[in-house]
């Protein structure tokens, strides 16, 4: 009796292991072909394969102005002005995404557990978010890839 026990328990267990958290599907649905076509090299590299730009080189890092920063595969807006600071990270650091502009996914890439930020509307990948931002907002830093995103300067509407 106990062995069928341990067995049901056993199999409920790996059953639990092996479903895949179902992920939401993007609005902007594309062929790679046609990412390819309309994105450059570098935002094709971080948006659509996962990569990350060198730290300290990316047009928004230092960055301070009023506006909207915007998904630069979709324009959608992802993140407002007021919620950028200056993390010292090399990278466009946000302490708050617009309310539902960005899901997040489970990254164990390079042996890290992280959590990844992508694009709700399009599913680009934008970078990752950590729990070392300004305590006294929301304490979450959104380490965004420049090449990402589209500073978009306020009262100025998206194209």
């Amino acid at each position: 009796m106990k062995k069928i026990f341990a067995l049901i328990v056993l199999v409920s267990l790996q059953s639990c292991y092996s479903q895949k958290k179902e992920e939401a599907k993007p609005a902007v649905e594309k062929t790679e072909a046609q990412w390819k076509k309309e994105l450059t090299p570098e935002q094709y590299n971080v948006l659509r394969e996962k990569g990350t730009e060198r730290a300290f080189t990316g047009e928004y890092w230092d960055h301070f102005e009023k506006g909207n920063y915007v998904c630069a595969a979709c324009n959608s807006i992802l993140f407002k002005s007021e919620t950028k600071f200056e993390s010292d990270c090399g990278w466009p650091s946000f302490d708050k995404a617009v309310e539902g502009s960005v899901r997040y996914n489970e990254d164990y890439s390079f042996g890290m557990v992280r959590t990844e930020v992508v694009c709700a509307n399009c599913g680009g990948h934008l970078g990752h978010v950590f729990d070392d931002g300004p305590k006294e907002t929301t304490g979450k830093r959104f380490c965004t890839n420049s090449v990402s995103i589209k500073f978009i300067p306020e009262g100025k509407s998206v194209k």
